[in-house]
């Protein structure tokens, strides 16, 4: 519409060079963990050094704490959480909100997979690929878009709102990761590796939707001056 203000963009570029940075760190570790562990089938020296990933560790009450929290990863519990962050951005209307929490969410657990398949590393049989744990780059990468979001739309600073992001994920990734492994389903080296899958994915997938969206804004306004000559 004409004389609408344009929709901020999902990456603000205050936050693009430490997440950019952060992010690339991010993709190193996933690659060296990848490497180190690829065809793997037992736990390593850091995973039996945290806990024993191949046997439940916890009991109830927070076992059911662990399998709700395991849900959230699930396709259910995930389209759930999804379906509520994208009404909650239409709501607002911003759907080049929408697209992100979208397009983010699913280039990463897209990522996560592929990654389970070249690295090949098993926990509980050959048949369960561990690495990296997708529920943790799930419920990260997820964290990411909503903190991301919320920075923008707060008008954070560049210190303010990396520490809102990194926080953000740093607690839906110790959540999600906690679950996983007290449950027996990855060795904590997997959820250090679904962590590192979000923050290294999310940011890129959100410059390019900024650039996607900016590319069809201007083509609009090049089309709208042009009907008006």
């Amino acid at each position: 519409m004409a004389g609408a203000d344009p929709e901020p963009a999902v990456l603000p570029a205050a936050f693009r060079a430490w997440l950019g940075l952060i992010g690339a760190l991010s993709a190193l570790v996933v690659v060296l963990l990848g490497v180190l562990y690829a065809g793997h089938s037992e736990p390593g020296t850091v995973d039996r050094w945290v806990i024993d990933p191949t046997a439940d560790s916890v009991q109830p009450p927070w076992r059911y704490v662990a399998l709700a929290t395991d849900f959230l990863g699930e396709p259910a519990g995930s389209a759930m959480l999804i379906v509520a962050v994208v009404a909650g951005c239409l709501l607002r209307r911003r759907p080049r909100a929408a697209v992100f929490v979208v397009v983010g969410v699913g280039v990463t657990v897209v990522t996560a997979t592929l990654l389970k398949f070249l690295v090949g590393r098993t926990i509980h049989g050959d048949d369960n690929l561990s690495y990296p744990s997708g529920h943790t780059a799930f419920l990260t990468a997820l964290a990411l878009i909503v903190a991301l979001l919320a920075a923008g739309r707060l008008g954070l600073g560049r210190t303010a709102g990396t520490l809102l992001v990194l926080a953000a994920a740093l607690v839906a990734g110790a959540a999600m990761g906690w679950a996983q492994v007290a449950l027996g389903a990855h060795y904590p080296t997997d959820v250090l590796g679904g962590w590192c899958t979000a923050l290294a994915v999310t940011p890129t997938t959100a410059w390019l939707v900024d650039r996607a969206a900016d590319r069809r804004a201007d083509r609009m306004a090049d089309a709208g001056r042009q009907e008006h000559r």
